[in-house]
């Protein structure tokens, strides 16, 4: 579920501070009002690295249409401003059928590991000089947010590697704006920036046009409550079944225990 997995990266945006306490986060998404997937998130980020977790699952006409939950991890280090992920998986069931990918960095270059189903799709390879240097969705959406506690902006790039497609995200500011109340979903004033995803290698090939359309959404980022450090309050990203889907943070608070497990064997 491509929408799902973006939004799961998404609500993994996290800024890394010294010695910071783990971070927990409950959000829900909608579609045309309607509630269509629940999401919880867990971030322990410090100066020296990142551990991540995320966990969606759909609810309401969407689990009747797109049954399905996804899990997904990643243990990684910062070089500088940038993430360097170490170990990644994510596994699930969408419509009764089991996904699974585990990614390895040994040498700083992704090596897939497991990838379940071997052919989800007809796609073409992924050559190896686009797998260079590229890292997970997750590692992307944390080294911008890292970016964004550091300098107060979220223009950034990162090349994303998810096992079968390789993409290019861009991201920049928008502003400052206040988000107003709506039902039990956090408001205040946080940062808007927009962000677009590009999909350069692993098309499909049986529909390499709708492939080639850029994906854009806008994450609201702010600190959610005293002392905790700036996550996206809120997501707009196109849905492939459900138009436009909107993710709105609930509630967070600092988790008893860190992100528990590197990834999945």
């Amino acid at each position: 579920m491509r929408s799902a997995a973006l939004l799961a990266a998404a609500a993994a945006l996290l800024a890394g501070q010294a010695h910071a306490q783990p971070i927990r986060a409950s959000y829900e998404v909608y579609a045309g009002g309607v509630a269509i997937l629940q999401l919880e998130a867990e971030f322990d980020v410090t100066a020296a690295g990142y551990r991540l977790m995320t966990i969606a699952r759909t609810r309401g006409i969407a689990a009747a249409f797109v049954p399905g939950q996804q899990a997904a991890r990643v243990v990684g280090e910062w070089v500088g401003m940038a993430a360097r992920p170490v170990a990644y998986g994510s596994d699930g069931v969408w419509r009764g059928r089991v996904r699974r990918t585990v990614l390895d960095w040994p040498a700083g270059d992704p090596v897939v590991v497991d990838l379940q189903p071997v052919e989800d799709e007809p796609r073409d390879e992924v050559p190896a000089d686009l797998r260079r240097g590229s890292i997970d969705g997750l590692s992307a959406l944390a080294q911008m947010s890292r970016l964004v506690a550091r300098v107060g902006h979220c223009d950034g790039e990162a090349q994303v590697f998810d096992g079968r497609r390789r993409s290019d995200y861009a991201s920049r500011t928008v502003g400052r704006e206040v988000i107003l109340p709506w039902r039990e979903a956090w408001h205040g004033a946080a940062l808007r920036c927009a962000f677009e995803g590009r999909l350069v290698a692993g098309f499909r090939r049986d529909q390499r046009q709708a492939d080639s359309t850029p994906q854009r959404g806008t994450a609201w980022v702010a600190s959610p409550f005293a002392g905790a450090p700036p996550i996206p309050v809120r997501v707009e990203v196109p849905s492939r079944w459900f138009g436009q889907a909107i993710a709105v943070m609930l509630r967070a608070e600092f988790s008893t225990s860190p992100v528990q497990g590197q990834h999945t064997r």
